[in-house]
């Protein structure tokens, strides 16, 4: 069976390699690009927010108006989990309904995956994608959670073409893995017959990544496997400043070249190193995880609040590694809509055309003192860079190709923005915020005042 197994991945490798673009549900990936398209042939840049929970622990009623409130913030990927995490067999969802009938993946609950349906249908209604898990990681690696472990390769395709069927042509892009890296060749063949599965019913209409667990990468396992679109990393919730964008860099240089983002960063309102004494991250931690890998080349972000992702409600479940929110609440915390913020601002400008260079700094720059990253479009029309601490930046304009610029601050916070002044292209130039410290990062913008986005987001603020 082994045998038989690796001898069809190996084909079906060979068939899908021939494409040289992904054509999608309204998405693709180029040959050779770091971003996602649209089928308008305008860039999609990634915001998400990890609801893991969605499916299991809410209402239909209360997931629309989770799916609202994202949907006005600015987000177009919800994450969740079709089986999910917290005894996602035994413990039925809020409808009474458990997935599949004693636990075997090719005998699936039609009732279970009818609630899947309308949300996701309701999702599509509001522009939103659903990110979509087969399964937590936790079934077909136990490494810790409940598991248990029910899939093998044979039964694992079984079960992702009876999603396929379901969900092809619908706003799906398709996630494997679930907080979990593959541990054996079993591990692996589970992993490779489930995109199998996928690939065998939408071929390459659909997006298809992976999930690992922290500190880890897909590109570890998968990067050169032809069903994997895009790459995913996890930076995840075990100290502050955890330097997210040198974990971007171990993907922006691998070859072939494929997009990339962190798909779990430190969660808003989670306690550091899930210990509440130590604290718990807040906005800013969600703004520095953000700004240090967009600006380092990842083709967008995803947000995590830790009372949304197990959709915490203390009348209904115990809270988990230490939650203090309840979600109706904690989904208006501030980090949330400042995800929309940067969204807005990347979108403003062609962001696609960022290229990682932090060699635009000339000023000390040290890690350890709250590391400010730059990038430089392939123009070198605009320029976006960081500054976690309000620092002062000591900007080289020589690297402009444009002879007249105009620079502004980008307030990550608020979403509005201070004009500094006209500039030439020419020698070092310092640029000090009007207020520094903790909570007080900055985005310094510079633009081409030649280009229709020049100043964007002042434009913005006289329109109001």
């Amino acid at each position: 069976m082994k045998k038989f197994l690796l001898i069809g991945w190996i084909l079906l490798s060979t068939a899908i390699s021939a494409f040289s673009q992904t054509t999608l549900t309204g998405l693709h990936v180029e040959k050779g690009k770091r971003f996602i398209s649209q089928s308008n042939g305008q860039p999609f840049f990634w915001l998400a927010d990890t609801a893991w929970e969605l499916f299991h622990r809410l209402t239909f009623e209360e997931a629309q108006n989770y799916l609202k409130i994202r949907a006005g913030q600015g987000y177009n990927v919800i994450q969740a989990v079709a089986i999910a995490e917290f005894d996602g067999l035994n413990q039925a969802n809020r409808n009474g309904d458990k997935p599949l009938f004693n636990n075997d993946p090719v005998k699936p609950n039609e009732k279970y995956f009818k609630h899947l349906d309308k949300v996701i249908a309701e999702a599509g209604k509001l522009g939103l994608y659903i990110g979509l898990l087969p399964a937590w990681g936790d079934k077909f690696n136990r490494k810790w959670g409940g598991g248990p472990e029910i899939f093998t390769p044979e039964n694992a395709l079984i079960y992702t073409e009876f999603l396929a069927k379901r969900y092809k042509g619908k706003n799906v892009i398709w996630i494997l893995g679930g907080d979990r890296n593959p541990e054996t060749e079993k591990h692996i063949a589970i992993v490779h017959a489930m995109a199998q599965g996928i690939r065998n019913i939408s071929g390459e209409s659909q997006l298809i990544t992976y999930h690992p667990q922290g500190l880890s990468y897909s590109s570890r396992f998968f990067h050169e496997a032809p069903w994997l679109n895009m790459n995913m990393f996890q930076s995840g919730h075990d100290q502050r400043d955890r330097k997210n964008y040198l974990m971007l860099r171990n993907d922006y240089d691998k070859s072939p070249v494929k997009p990339t983002l962190d798909a779990e960063p430190r969660y808003e309102d989670h306690p550091v190193n899930w210990k509440s004494e130590l604290g718990y991250f807040n906005d800013f931690d969600v703004r520095q995880a953000a700004y240090w890998s967009v600006l380092s080349g990842a083709c967008g972000h995803t947000y995590g609040c830790h009372d949304i992702w197990q959709m915490y409600d203390p009348d209904l479940n115990p809270p988990i590694a230490f939650a203090r929110t309840a979600w109706k609440t904690a989904v208006h915390l501030p980090g949330a809509s400042q995800m929309g913020f940067m969204k807005k601002l990347m979108e403003s400008h062609p962001w696609q055309e960022l290229q990682p260079d932090t060699s635009l700094i000339l000023n000390d720059n040290p890690e350890n003192a709250g590391f400010q990253i730059a990038a430089l479009s392939a123009a070198r029309d605009f320029m976006m860079a960081y500054s976690p601490y309000g620092r002062t930046l000591k900007i080289d304009l020589s690297k402009f190709k444009a002879q007249d610029l105009i620079a502004y601050w980008f307030n990550p916070r608020d979403g509005s923005s201070i004009k500094i002044g006209s500039f030439k292209n020419q020698g070092a130039e310092e640029f000090k915020p009007y207020a520094q410290g903790p909570g007080t990062d900055w985005v310094l913008v510079i633009d081409d005042t030649t280009q229709s986005w020049a100043g964007f987001g002042l434009k913005k603020q006289r329109e109001k």
